[in-house]
């Protein structure tokens, strides 16, 4: 258990390093990932509205050559009509035309709609297309500005990933679980070495039975107040260097 708990100790400092680090980047990791979504988010729009214009285009120039030929069969069957010779044949020609000439109108209600759904999408494109260049040179210049910063600390924070690759082979799963789940739940710090007889997290008391069962490193023991890993002064002396 001791060995644990060294572990443990040393991987919180780990991660308060690493803590560091990210602190040292302020928000701009955030504001980076953030605007990356909305260049994301508007260049998914704008390929969907310039679908929109390509695809009413295409039914709407079908719909004016099928009004075109509706307009050359109504002819033809006008023509036809002069030559019947009985009104049986007559009446289905008139009943092709009329027909020919509901559909016709249907047609060009329906290029009405494209035209007017076409024209409003181009409408939008416009807007978006303007929005996305805008946001794309703030997010390219805040890229870069991450960029060299995260050059700045790349060798410290590489070590330090490394470093915490190393101990996570070395915990248990259980263990890990458990120091993450606290971690989380306290802000980053989840072992702490009790100091002065108090814990090291929130500065509460630990009582002199509790301070002797701590130091002989046989379990693992929880501020009674905060919940934090406790570890005695010999393990975080002990603990693997950084």
């Amino acid at each position: 258990m001791e060995n644990t708990l060294r572990l443990l100790y040393a991987l919180q400092q780990v991660d308060l390093q690493l803590q560091e680090i990210h602190e040292l980047k302020g928000d701009l990791p955030a504001v980076v990932a953030e605007l990356e979504a909305k260049v994301n988010e508007m260049t998914s729009r704008l390929k969907e509205l310039e679908k929109t214009v390509k695809q009413s285009k295409v039914e709407r120039d079908k719909a004016d050559s099928d009004i075109v030929t509706l307009a050359e069969k109504a002819e033809k069957y006008k023509g036809q009509q002069l030559q019947v010779k009985n009104n049986k044949q007559y009446d289905a020609l008139t009943k092709e035309i009329e027909l020919a000439q509901e559909r016709s109108i249907k047609l060009q209600k329906d290029m009405e709609l494209l035209e007017g759904r076409m024209q409003l999408a181009k409408t939008d494109a416009v807007v978006v297309a303007t929005q996305l260049e805008e946001i794309s040179v703030d997010y390219d210049e805040r890229k870069k500005e991450l960029k060299e910063v995260n050059k700045e600390h790349e060798k410290e924070e590489l070590k330090f990933r490394h470093e915490r690759e190393k101990l996570l082979a070395r915990i248990k799963k259980e263990d890990f679980d458990r120091y993450e789940r606290i971690q989380r739940a306290k802000g980053g710090t989840a072992v702490v070495p009790v100091k002065r007889g108090a814990c090291g997290g929130c500065f509460s008391r630990v009582p002199p039975q509790k301070m002797l069962e701590i130091r002989q490193n046989t379990k693992l023991f929880m501020c009674e107040h905060c919940g934090r890993i406790l570890v005695s002064d010999q393990v975080a002396e002990k603990s693997p260097a950084l």
